[in-house]
């Protein structure tokens, strides 16, 4: 019975087991038609344009966590005012696209100090980035 139970547990892990930690590598190619990174950290949005405000806002932060993992940026998050000034997003439009992608359970709100910050999962760059791909193809 060991054995079953050991090939049992060794299949799971081999078959069955995520690691997001190379999420970021396995979608470095798929990223970047989307997002360029200058080298003071700043996050440019290669096809603005063609994206809604949410989707602007989930690819502006996955490239905080490229520039983050690039050793560019110190967090892999971004402020409110950050989304703003950097996106170009109004508050009006960009607070309710906020609450929309957090009531989603898309991204993550930090507070540091008195501001709140938001992240996007690793676990969600993939999904976000194939779902904004097919979209821009067809």
């Amino acid at each position: 019975m060991v054995q079953k139970h050991d090939s049992l547990k060794e299949k799971i892990i081999r078959e069955m087991t995520a690691d997001y930690s190379n999420a970021l590598e396995k979608n470095f190619d798929l990223a970047k038609q989307f997002i360029r990174i200058t080298k003071s950290g700043k996050v440019d949005i290669v096809c603005k344009d063609k994206l809604t405000g949410p989707e602007q806002i989930l690819i502006y932060l996955i490239g905080k966590l490229y520039a983050r993992e690039a050793g560019l940026a110190p967090t892999g998050d971004a402020s409110n005012k950050e989304l703003m000034d950097e996106i170009g997003i109004p508050k009006g439009s960009v607070l309710p696209w906020l609450k929309e992608l957090r009531d989603k359970k898309r991204i993550d709100q930090i507070k540091r100090e008195k501001y709140k910050h938001h992240s996007i999962s690793v676990n969600f760059v993939d999904r976000t980035l194939n779902d904004i791909d097919k979209k821009l193809k067809k």
